[in-house]
């Protein structure tokens, strides 16, 4: 089945690439978000990516056009699922946002809509039963970066239509992704299952009072000859998305992102301050290493 027209949820840092790469790739993109302000974010997110593909991907003035025309915003779920061949969901890390989220949707979108999750961590299982279609319920995981870090990991449950699971794996390489196919439900995918516990020993380290973002960072950019540090990562991700994880490992590293970021509003990359300052961040300067 072909996937043109698609509708995005959530217009935060990750929801607002996923649109991006869709849009750009020529479908068009309906981005939902349920707070006016997330999707005025979502939209200014959307220029600033316009500047960085036209002055670093060589993207031209036509592309970047298309990609404005194919893309439509709108608080409103019922309006944004009603034509959609296929839902890409990237809400909070929440199962009761989530589950909120997946009842609407499922009671708008036509009969022939696919649902896909973007979740971290969260299995496709865990999520099929809040929807009315569970076969066209799956998985498509994008990398936060997702023109840089091109994977698109698809993974169903055990209910998910196999024909429905091939059909996203050759949307995913539609839309300027690598497919990666998980065969067998993976609570973080590939991707996460890595990244998780890398970032998990930082926070450690730094719950326990071990050493500081700095040093942990510099230490593993030294040794792996990497630009990006697990601090500089978490910033990357998000740390409200970090706090959402986190909450489902253990209460020290919980407690330690609610009081030192999350209540303060310092969510990363996205607010402008996390474990660094943006857009000029300590990692990048020259010396940092």
């Amino acid at each position: 089945m072909p996937f043109t027209r698609i509708t995005t949820a959530g217009a935060g840092t990750m929801g607002s690439q996923v649109a991006w790469q869709m849009a750009f790739h020529g479908k068009h993109v309906t981005v939902y978000d349920a707070i006016p302000a997330g999707l005025e974010k979502g939209k200014a997110f959307h220029r600033e990516y316009a500047e960085h593909f036209a002055r670093a991907r060589g993207a031209t003035r036509e592309q970047i056009a298309g990609t404005f025309a194919r893309l439509a915003y709108t608080t409103d779920l019922a309006a944004a699922v009603r034509e959609a061949d296929l839902v890409s969901e990237s809400v909070p890390e929440s199962l009761s946002i989530k589950e909120a989220f997946w009842r609407e949707a499922a009671a708008h979108a036509p009969a022939r809509t696919v649902f896909t999750t973007n979740t971290s961590t969260l299995a496709p299982s865990a999520l099929a039963g809040f929807v009315d279609r569970p076969a066209k319920f799956l998985a498509l995981h994008f990398a936060i970066g997702v023109w840089e870090s091109n994977i698109g990991e698809v993974m169903g449950h055990p209910g998910t239509d196999p024909a429905v699971f091939e059909d996203v794996l050759r949307f995913a390489a539609e839309i300027g992704l690598v497919p990666i196919p998980i065969r067998k439900e993976q609570e973080g995918y590939i991707v996460n299952s890595l990244l998780v516990p890398w970032c998990t020993g930082a926070l450690d380290l730094l719950v326990r009072g071990v050493s500081d973002p700095e040093s942990i960072d510099r230490t593993w950019m030294i040794t792996l000859r990497t630009g990006l540090g697990p601090c500089g990562m978490m910033d990357r991700m998000g740390l409200g998305v970090v706090y959402h994880v986190a909450q489902r490992i253990g209460d020290d590293y919980a407690r330690y992102l609610d009081e030192n970021f999350v209540r303060k509003g310092h969510l990363g990359v996205a607010s402008g301050q996390g474990f660094y300052r943006y857009p000029d961040p300590a990692f990048a300067r020259p010396g940092f290493l």
